[in-house]
């Protein structure tokens, strides 16, 4: 499912209009990658939570040349599922 695919999806369960529907994804997003940008955790009861997890750097190699190359440290962007999810996934 794509991001229109979602629109419509949500539109039509909500019953808003695809324009409301889009403005209200925008938002979950916006205000979710801000919050994880400050080092918040986001937790939807049922649903799941999102964290930030930090990655160490690590020495990889070149799959064409076998050569090592640094990897640089990074922030990531975990989800752990909820049980009323898991549940409704299985």
């Amino acid at each position: 499912m794509n991001k229109a695919e979602l629109i419509d999806a949500i539109a039509a369960e909500a019953g808003l209009s695809k324009a409301d529907a889009k403005k209200a994804l925008d938002a979950f997003v916006n205000t979710t990658a801000g919050a994880l940008k400050k080092g918040d955790r986001i937790s939807l009861v049922g649903f799941g939570s999102f964290s930030v997890s930090k990655r160490a750097a690590r020495t990889g190699r070149n799959p064409q040349t076998g050569k090592e190359i640094k990897i640089s440290a990074k922030n990531v962007v975990r989800f752990k599922a909820g049980a009323e999810l898991s549940g409704k996934v299985n």
